[in-house]
């Protein structure tokens, strides 16, 4: 007799409803709980009647001692608890560059300028099979020395785009927000490969005439996740400097690291980096909380420096012809994975239900105790966060997210569609991506969203930002002359 197959329970309707019930119980547990015990109280109170209560509370004899005593240890307990709650930090608003159309490379422009250029064709060859599976579009931009046949970098082309990208992120975001340059209080600007003296900070100081008292940095070398560490770093100044405004850059100049050789793993970053730059308004000020667009809840950092193929994984040096560039290596995915793992596992409990965190234990001890071949569970980061802003670093990175997240295509449009419009712009990714969510008109008031960075060393660093306001749909800002145009489809392959 013919066996019968079993049914498919893991895509049975009446399953998936079992579990969402299950998870409406576990996270509602102490709602349910104290719902009864509350009624109870009621119904006693209701059964005693006024005037047993009245001679209850007449039959307690208090002194005034023990009455001063309770209200000093109430107003203590509560002046310790408000002074050690950390303050709200808030993003006010923010700006991202939008690039010149006469910076437009599209890919045949590319190739073009690669085959003047390199006299190697396997090289040539190269550079066009990863154009042709990166996820670019055809206005991606890049700055004007590299447009230049040979190019031309310079440390004067170099601040000229340093300039350009960081100035018109700033002047956009103070006429936003109106904010003047002399409120600024804190200043953080991260660039990893382009660290002249002085400073980026320094420029900035510079050109706006600032404060001489402003609390500035530059963090140079921390890769594409330095927005993220920009961020911690301005939040834990905020939190020392009550009332204070910080300005925290996040950008990367292209043009002093366009490499010129014929290593392969060292001509990655010309084919995915392009310009961008954004310019981010945080304050303390709780007056701030009604016009600012986010809250920041959590940061976490993770990094795996100390193990050596973590740490050599994105490197720069020279290769045999004593041409500088960076050198991406073939294990970059499976340590960005590790980072991965390591970064939720402490952003876990800190943002998912109880339900989520429940079922991750019981999967934990059962593969510990029962049986280590268990599959182990991925706690659904679907039920923490409304919307995700992975790292445009590559079309494999999106797509590894995608996969170990067990993410929807719309969660990942943003990146997606970003990496096709902008490229790889750095750290400064995350904020076109935000901006691409709030340009669809998906961003409401309670919306959670979860901004996830991976950066040399390596690093995987992530923040989450809580909507306090429901977004209106921009008028401006990167994406206002082509949202209508996106989503987009975007092949495996394109042939040029």
């Amino acid at each position: 007799m013919p066996s019968t197959p079993l049914p498919d329970f893991s895509s049975s309707v009446k399953l998936k409803y079992v579990k969402l019930g299950y998870q409406y119980l576990v996270n509602h547990f102490l709602t349910f709980l104290l719902v009864p015990l509350m009624a109870a109280v009621v119904v006693e109170v209701i059964r005693l009647g006024p005037d047993e209560i009245i001679s209850t509370w007449n039959s307690l004899q208090f002194s005034l001692i023990q009455i001063l005593s309770s209200t000093f240890l109430i107003v203590f307990f509560a002046t310790v608890y408000f002074m050690s709650k950390p303050r709200p930090i808030y993003l006010v608003d923010y700006s991202c560059f939008k690039p010149p159309v006469q910076y437009r490379v599209p890919s045949s422009t590319f190739m073009e300028h690669s085959r003047l250029v390199n006299n190697d064709a396997k090289s040539v060859d190269f550079q066009m099979r990863i154009l042709e599976r990166s996820g670019l579009g055809e206005e991606t931009c890049l700055p004007p020395a590299t447009h230049y046949i040979p190019p031309n970098p310079s440390m004067e082309t170099s601040r000229a785009e340093a300039q350009l990208v960081i100035f018109s992120a700033i002047d956009s975001l103070m006429e936003k927000t109106g904010i003047k340059p002399k409120d600024i209080d804190v200043l953080v600007v991260n660039c990893s490969l382009f660290s002249p003296t002085p400073s980026l900070s320094a420029m900035v100081i510079n050109k706006y005439k600032m404060r001489s008292n402003i609390r500035s940095f530059n963090l140079s070398g921390m890769g594409c996740s330095a927005g993220v560490i920009s961020l911690d770093l301005a939040r834990d100044l905020l939190q020392v400097h009550p009332n204070s405004y910080a300005l925290v850059i996040s950008t990367e100049i292209i043009t002093p690291n366009w490499y010129l050789g014929n290593q392969r793993s060292m001509l990655l970053p010309n084919c995915l980096f392009r310009m961008g730059a954004a310019a981010i308004l945080l304050s303390n000020r709780r007056r701030d909380s009604r016009r600012s667009k986010y809250r920041l809840l959590h940061v976490v950092r993770t990094h795996k420096g100390g193990d050596d193929k973590a740490y050599r994984c994105v490197y720069e040096e020279e290769d045999p012809q004593g041409k500088v560039g960076i050198s991406l290596s073939k294990d970059l995915m499976a340590i960005a994975g590790e980072a991965l793992k390591a970064n939720i596992t402490t952003m876990g409990p800190l943002v998912l239900p109880a339900s989520e965190q429940l079922l991750f234990l019981f999967t934990l001890i059962g593969r510990k105790i029962f049986n280590p071949k268990w599959k182990p569970y991925i706690p659904d980061f679907k039920q923490a966060f409304e919307h995700f802003c992975i790292h445009a670093g590559g079309r494999a990175v999106i797509d590894e997210l995608e996969k170990n997240l067990q993410l929807s295509t719309q969660h990942v449009e943003a990146s997606r569609m970003t990496l096709h419009r902008f490229g790889n712009t750095s750290s400064s990714s995350l904020w076109y991506e935000l901006s691409y969510i709030e340009a669809k008109g998906r961003m409401k008031k309670g919306d959670r969203v979860w901004q996830i960075a991976f950066g040399s060393g390596f690093k995987c660093n992530s923040a989450v930002w809580k909507c306090n306001r429901t977004i209106r749909t921009p008028t401006d800002g990167p994406w206002s002359d082509c949202i209508h145009k996106y989503p987009v489809h975007i092949p495996e392959v394109v042939k040029f």
